[in-house]
């Protein structure tokens, strides 16, 4: 690599160019929004918009305690979520920065790889600027704001685990440049997402595609179907994952700074040189490298999922 190329890598102050060969998803981007994807402003939310809001905190909050990490805990309470309606995005970042950082600024929906990497390395956690509707109470295709601000923000206040969110956006430019997106955001999927970490008290969740959702904290801990497996970083980034169900498989971490130096420590150049394309893993394997946890039966997944109406055992 050349020196500027390098130069061009490392600097964080300015949208990374993802090129032409690197394979991501299209995204339309909406007339409202430049090229950093951030609205004019937090929308104003209804009356309505801000029950759903608070009977979704209510339901996590039957389910969470005993079963959340401790962190997400200790941030949730710090930065009061459950005061009433959707936060207000500049006082929680005002509170946030305080802690560790970080701000919180509103997207319109889904934005591309590398805008989502470049604002993660300047510690901005974008949020989707919308709240789901009534009818879509337990399952969204696409993160709003209480997946978006409940799951994930409580997190950001640990700090560590808000150093590894800004080391993996860094991280973003190495995998473009290397064309692995894919790759990198199997690690996304199965640890910000869907991680579990081990405890004094047991095995807890801090993913929160989890924390976010009910039936997911109950059955991503107890259920008999899942595979719980403790992290490999290079196995994770070789390994499929299913976007619109259940997990069959979790990885567990034993501490944030595990997380963090078993990433930032590792050589991710040399990694992406033996990655393929393509994953090796499904979504379901067990390997022999693998330290197992509890190796899960699949019931769920064979039965069918979701779309069977299989119960999650």
């Amino acid at each position: 690599m050349s020196e500027t190329a390098a130069l061009a890598e490392t600097d964080f102050a300015r949208l990374p160019d993802i090129g032409h060969g690197v394979f991501a998803a299209p995204l339309l981007r909406p007339a409202q929004v430049g090229e950093d994807w951030l609205e004019p402003a937090q929308r104003s939310y209804s009356a309505d918009e801000n029950r759903v809001w608070d009977e979704l905190y209510a339901r996590q909050m039957e389910i969470l305690p005993g079963r959340a990490a401790s962190a997400f805990l200790a941030g949730l309470e710090q930065l009061d979520l459950g005061r009433g309606g959707v936060p207000e995005f500049g006082r929680l970042s005002e509170e946030l920065d305080a802690l560790t950082g970080w701000s919180i600024v509103p997207v319109p929906m889904l934005i591309p790889d590398h805008v989502f990497f470049w604002h993660l390395a300047n510690r901005r956690f974008p949020a989707g600027n919308f709240i789901r509707s009534r009818e879509e109470f337990d399952y969204i295709r696409e993160p709003d704001v209480f997946h978006d601000v409940f799951g994930h923000v409580p997190m950001l206040a640990d700090p560590v685990y808000a150093d590894y969110m800004q080391e993996y956006g860094r991280a973003g430019w190495k995998a473009m440049r290397h064309n692995r997106l894919k790759s990198l955001g199997a690690l996304y999927w199965y640890t910000v997402e869907f991680g579990l970490i081990q405890e004094a008290g047991g095995l807890r969740v801090y993913g929160a595609g989890i924390l976010s959702g009910p039936a997911e904290a109950v059955y991503s801990l107890e259920a008999d179907s899942p595979n719980r497996i403790m992290l490999n970083v290079d196995r994770v980034m070789r390994t499929d994952y299913v976007i619109d169900d259940l997990q069959p498989t979790y990885f567990v971490i034993e501490s944030f700074q595990q997380l963090y130096h078993d990433t930032v420590d590792r050589d991710f150049d040399r990694l992406y040189r033996s990655l393929s394309p393509g994953f090796t893993y499904a979504n379901t394997a067990v390997i022999d490298i693998d330290d197992v946890l509890h190796r899960g039966s699949q019931e769920y997944a064979l039965r069918g999922g979701r779309g069977s109406g299989a119960a999650p055992v």
